[in-house]
């Protein structure tokens, strides 16, 4: 038998929590194969299995916390291979011995809840045809069971009621860690509407990289505020009592959505010599790593600033909350195709123009309106130098 070991998750990581089994007591599992996640203050991860064989003992259930180090299930010695079923004994020949079964949990009872409210066929049917979710209805029969007339009451009533839904530990830590920034340091917004007509030269050129990746809009408007941060310090630097400690590298953060469960932040670290090419690529690596769940907490760490990107192609203007240790975020929202006042010939005439709303989320202790519009002034000048025929 083998146990299995919360392993280290990085420096000051001393603990996790397990939010999910993906595999049962029971179960084969190879090696490397993910067995289970762990969710920690710093990241979300899947766990591949140490060795191959039987789950034979899960000790940290979901929702408990774990020491790193601490062991949290138990798999039985195998040779590599699936366990096989006994064949049966041929004519006369003496009965083996039945090999030891590993008993699975039991499952759980069909049409349950988990609540523990248990339905009938026939009431599921009826509230799934009516759109009711069984959580909203109170239930008269038998230790507050749900009848077919319950059921047929709440189709016709409509949905009523409602459904309280736990915070996933991604959105607990969160809220937490924002409310704190909130409470404990004065925050200022300003935005600038900028040029983007450097986006349909992408367009016409074509939006891939000499790598074969997609050049996206957020690539661009990105390498533009990591070029411009250069020139403002003030704002890739965090406060610290007496002092505001400006970093010498500029690593930033980009805010990403989880399935609606909450955001992580991966940071491109180093990305101030990067060309366009070599920055599409940092951050498609990352964005896979999100996607995959395989983000490590070296990808977490050492972020100076933080984008907000639009979250859809409607969005004008974003208002991002300031990340704890960070003295910016920046903002975009979606380039659009907009009328434009341009004189031409001495006269004022309306042109089609592309532009973007450039915004900055600031610490008001570090930084001011007037520094921070001066940097979204920047960010425009310099997306309009960007060499996109050399830097593809």
């Amino acid at each position: 038998m083998a146990n299995v070991i919360l392993p280290s998750l990085g420096e000051s990581v001393t603990e996790g929590i397990v939010t999910r089994w993906m595999k049962q007591v029971g179960d084969f599992v190879e090696r490397d194969e993910p067995l289970y996640e762990i969710s920690t203050d710093k990241v979300d991860s899947e766990m591949p299995s140490p060795e191959a064989g039987v789950l034979l003992k899960i000790v940290v259930a979901e929702g408990d916390t774990v020491d790193v180090g601490g062991v949290v299930a138990v798999i039985g010695e195998s040779t590599g291979a699936a366990p096989a079923v006994a064949a049966a004994p041929a004519n006369d020949a003496p009965a083996a011995s039945a090999p030891t079964s590993v008993a699975k949990e039991s499952p759980a009872p069909v049409g349950s809840l988990a609540s523990g409210v248990v339905l009938s066929p026939v009431v599921r049917r009826v509230l799934s045809d009516g759109g009711i979710d069984p959580r909203t209805v109170n239930g008269t029969g038998p230790g507050g069971s749900i009848t077919r007339r319950d059921a047929e009451s709440a189709v016709l009533r409509g949905p009523s009621g409602e459904i309280a839904v736990p915070l996933s530990n991604s959105q607990r830590r969160m809220a937490e860690h924002l409310s704190v920034v909130a409470n404990a340091t004065p925050q200022g917004f300003v935005a600038v509407e900028v040029d983007a007509s450097l986006l349909d030269l992408v367009d016409a050129l074509g939006r891939e990289t000499r790598d074969g990746l997609v050049i996206t809009d957020e690539a661009v408007l990105s390498l533009a505020a990591v070029r411009a941060m250069a020139d403002f310090p003030m704002l890739n630097a965090s406060f610290d009592q007496e002092f505001v400690v400006q970093s010498l590298s500029i690593n930033p953060g980009f805010i990403r959505d989880v399935d609606g469960a909450g955001v992580v932040v991966p940071v491109v670290h180093a990305a101030a010599s990067l060309a366009l090419h070599a920055f599409v690529r940092r951050l498609h690596d990352v964005d896979e790593r999100v996607a995959t769940r395989q983000l490590t907490t070296d990808d977490l760490m050492g972020g100076t600033f933080s984008i907000q990107s639009a979250p859809s192609t409607t969005t004008v203007l974003t208002v991002p909350a300031l990340l704890p240790g960070q003295t910016a975020v920046v903002s975009f929202g979606a380039a659009r195709h907009v009328p434009v006042v341009q004189i031409i010939d001495g006269r004022p005439s309306i042109v089609v123009g592309r532009r973007v709303v450039v915004g900055v989320t600031f610490d008001h202790r570090v930084v001011d309106a007037a520094l921070a519009a001066a940097y979204c002034e920047r960010v425009g000048e310099i997306l309009q130098s960007v060499a996109i025929e050399s830097e593809r």
